[in-house]
Formats: structure tokens, sequence, C-alpha cells
């Protein structure tokens, strides 16, 4: 067999680029299009999807053949395999980012070959699934520094005693990891170490591991900081009141926004009384508030009162004070109304059986305690 026909057996045929397939291509790129379907008929890619990707990556007609061929060749020296190269190419995401942050093809090696390092092998890469969750989630890893950004990121990881498998799989769960700023993610842990609470919330805080919790830490603090905390004043809250890193940030703003739009107090006011974001907010804060503005609509109150009164107040104190004397908060305090009753130590009548057993005094009995009554000084 002649070798023309090896070469055509072997290389699918692209799509003419006169045909209805790149109508919708501008005409002034067409000249561009017959080195592009070369190019990319040469490295394997198929020529039904050549189109398509053409139309969401349409800066390629403004390119350089030789820079894209550059990088298909760095795409190969991680694998020297056709199938990895179209596999990351119809990602659609390797030539997107190279342009988007100005990158070399060598400034994107130098990225991959970092993950690498985090334990994804050639085979792990190969999954389009993890690499377009990595790059697509976190595109901005890309624009990262690797000497003073990424390796020393990995390097702290590793001297707070995680695996690599550990940080690949934290990875692959959230790549917004890879943002941690160096030393962010041991001064969260640090703080985590050092919590005084009770043992149930301390459980619950490193259930999924420690590095998923000192990130949540970090999450929660920058929600913090990005509401008007300081760094320091956002770490204090959690600090005092570790509840707060069970919430979800969605329910943590919520809370915040409240406070400040509804209840018209400043955020400031967290660092004083940081359990206002660690208590139910449907059970206890909205109840408690509609009952002061209730008070306050009907000058039931003398005095303001502040955030401390309303959130740390026991129920059966805010009831006693708030609620009791007003019958018509009754309703609107609801069903928390209703079961404040104060509960005794013992069941009724069981009093009887600690009463001291009584002994008739006798006259004898009476002389004794007198003349001993009468000789104390």
């Amino acid at each position: 067999m002649p070798k023309s026909s090896l070469i055509s057996i072997y290389l699918p045929q692209f799509p003419n680029p006169n045909s209805h397939a790149f109508s919708e291509i501008p005409a002034c790129h067409h000249s561009g299009l017959v080195s592009l379907s070369a190019l990319f008929r040469r490295y394997g890619f198929p020529p039904t999807e050549f189109p398509d990707f053409l139309k969401k990556n349409e800066f390629l007609l403004n390119s350089s053949p030789s820079e894209i061929e550059k990088s298909f060749k760095i795409l190969l020296s991680l694998k020297s395999s056709q199938d990895f190269l179209v596999s990351i190419l119809q990602l659609g995401m390797f030539l997107t980012f190279s342009m988007k942050f100005a990158l070399s093809p060598n400034d994107v090696y130098g990225r991959v070959k970092c993950l690498k390092g985090l334990g994804f092998s050639e085979e792990t890469i190969n999954k389009r699934r993890e690499i377009d969750r990595v790059f697509g989630l976190f595109p901005g890893v890309l624009a990262f520094g690797v000497d003073n950004r990424l390796k020393p990121l990995v390097d702290e990881f590793e001297d707070l005693g995680f695996s690599s498998s550990e940080i690949r799989r934290e990875v692959l769960r959230d790549p917004k990891v890879l943002g941690l700023e160096n030393g962010e993610l041991s001064q969260c842990l640090e703080m985590l170490r050092s919590l005084k609470c009770r043992v149930v919330i301390k459980e619950n805080i490193f259930w999924d591991g420690e590095f998923r919790a000192g990130y949540k830490v970090k999450l929660r603090i920058d929600c913090l900081r990005k509401h008007g905390l300081t760094h320091r004043d956002a770490f204090k809250v959690l600090w005092k009141e570790p509840r707060v890193i069970l919430y979800e940030i969605e329910h943590i703003e919520k809370k915040i926004e409240f406070l400040v739009r509804q209840m018209k107090f400043d955020v400031q006011c967290l660092v004083e009384v940081p359990e206002y974001l660690g208590v139910n907010f449907d059970k206890q804060i909205i109840p408690r508030f509609d009952v002061i503005q209730y008070l306050q609509a009907n000058d039931g109150l003398g005095d303001e009162v502040g955030l401390r009164n309303l959130v740390k107040l026991s129920r059966l104190r805010f009831y006693n004070m708030y609620v009791k004397p007003y019958p018509e908060c009754e309703k609107i305090y609801g069903r928390f109304a209703g079961d404040v009753a104060v509960r005794t130590r013992h069941p009724v009548g069981m009093w009887k059986l600690f009463k001291p057993q009584q002994h008739p005094q006798s006259g004898k009995d009476v002389k004794n305690i007198k003349s001993y009554m009468e000789s104390l000084p």
C-alpha cells in the first residue's frame, strides 16, 4: 500500500473550511483555517468536533500555529499519547487559560508539574473529570507562581503532617484550597487546637479531618472580614464561639445581615457578643427580637435592650423578664412560651422521704439545752 494511503487512513480528514460547518466563523479568518486544520489533524483531534471547538475558542484564529504546536508538545511530554492530548484539548481550558493569564506553555507546564507533586500521577491527569475540576473550578491557580506560591504551600501542608493522598483528596474536593496564603492554614489549625469548648463541639468540628476543619475556619474568617471585621477580630469571634464553624457560610451571612439591617446593630458588636452567631436563628433570635420590637413600639420598655441581653439571657429568664409580664407577648413568643416551666429536682412528694425524723423533746432535754446556752460566753 502506498505511503500516502497509510497517512490518509491514520489521520482523519477535517471538514472543508468552506463547508457549512465553518459558516459561522468570520470570513476574515478563513485563511487561517487551513493551517489550523492541518495542525489539529496532525495531532489526532476528532474532525467532527473541530468546528465546535473553534467556535468556543475563537482566539485560536489569531494565534500562531507554531505557538499552539509548542503547547501540544509540552502536553505530550507529560504523557506520550494522542488520546491524552485530545482529552486535554477537549476540555477547552488549557489553551484558554494560557491566553487569559498571559502564560507561556512553559509556565503552564510548571503548574501542571506542581499538581503531579501533589499526587496527580500521569494516569490521574488523564481523567478528564479530575483535571476539569481543578482547572475548571479554580483556574486562578495557573496565575500563581510555582516557586514563590505553590511549592511553599505544598511544603506547608506536608509540614503540618498531611500526606500526599490527603492533600490530593482535599484539592479534588475543593480546588480553591490551592488559593490559601502561605501560613494561613497553619494559623487556622493552631487556633483550632487551642479551643476551650465542649468536647462534642470540638468533635463535630474535626469530624471530617484537620485539613477540612482548618479550611472551614479560613472560609469563615473571610466571611467575617468581608462584612467589616478585622482579621484579628474575626479570629477572636471564632475562638470565643466555635459553634460558628459548624454553620454554613450562607447561614452566617443571613445572621449578620439581620443584625445590621433589621436589628440596627453595628457588626462590631459581634466581637463583644459572638454568641449571636452561635445560637439558633429561627428558634432564639427571631422570637426574642419580635418580643422586644413589640414592647418598644408600645412603650413597654424603659431601657434599651442590648444585644447581650437579647442573646445571652437563658430562655427562662428572658421569659420572666419580657414575656410573662405582658400576656400579649405570649402569642408573639410562640411555642417557646409554653415549655419554660421550672423543673423541680425531684418528683412531687419526694421531699417527704428526705424530711428528718422528728423526736418529742422532754423537760430534761430543755433543761440541758438551757444550761448549755447559759454557759456560752
